[in-house]
């Protein structure tokens, strides 16, 4: 399983990547608007997917900062297809690129390619605040103490950190954590963000706020 973020300001596009990606066993990260791409902790990310013609930032000026920060692959997905964006990609730090529309056997096999040829251990560790999540360990410290959470409850903790600021609903976060049907079993959500909160209430945090009525977000 690779951690993958998908920039592009169409929203099917960025559901079809989700899907897609998502029944090869990759977890993908959406961002509509390439401004709100946080350069901060990139490191999380195995291969970065990215539109080029986007309003706001382009994908040009979004590759140049992001490899500032990062060195994983970056693929563009463009329906540009003049020889001289596609050398100025590439000239500004992007791997590879895709013509839209594309097949989705494509976008997975170049996918899986970059990977392979990355084939490297990399550290994939988020820090927020107080807050440090050992990705590969499925570990969260707060601070110098380390949290005892069950395996479900470091799931949800990680997808609401990584998504922070995003509300999701109990459907939203079971279907995401667990990759089930989340009809019938998303009401254990709320029972298991219950347990994570008294936990957290022991070092005096409360990083997971409830917006009533829509869901649950990480502040």
């Amino acid at each position: 399983m690779a951690r993958i973020l998908a920039v592009d300001d169409e929203e099917s596009i960025l559901d079809i990547i989700r899907i897609g990606l998502g029944k090869e066993g990759h977890q993908v990260s959406t961002v509509s608007d390439p401004r709100k791409v946080d350069m901060l902790h990139l490191d999380y990310f195995d291969l970065v997917l990215l539109d080029i013609m986007m309003p706001g930032m382009d994908g040009f000026e979004l590759v140049r900062r992001l490899r500032e920060a990062t060195g994983v692959p970056i693929i563009f997905l463009t329906a540009r297809t003049d020889q001289a964006d596609v050398v100025r990609g590439l000239g500004l730090g992007a791997d590879d690129y895709l013509t839209k529309p594309f097949h989705l056997d494509e976008l997975r096999a170049r996918v899986d390619a970059h990977l392979r040829r990355e084939g490297r251990a990399r550290s994939q560790v988020l820090t927020l605040g107080e807050f440090r999540f050992d990705m590969s360990a499925k570990e969260l410290t707060c601070g110098d103490r380390a949290m005892n959470l069950t395996p479900t409850e470091y799931a949800i903790c990680e997808f609401l950190a990584v998504n922070r600021g995003h509300v999701y609903s109990k459907e939203q976060i079971h279907r995401e954590v667990s990759g089930l049907d989340p009809r019938g079993e998303a009401a254990a959500v709320a029972t298991h963000i219950g347990n994570i909160r008294a936990k957290f209430q022991e070092v005096g945090m409360a990083p997971i706020h409830t917006r009533w009525g829509v869901g649950y977000l990480w502040v």
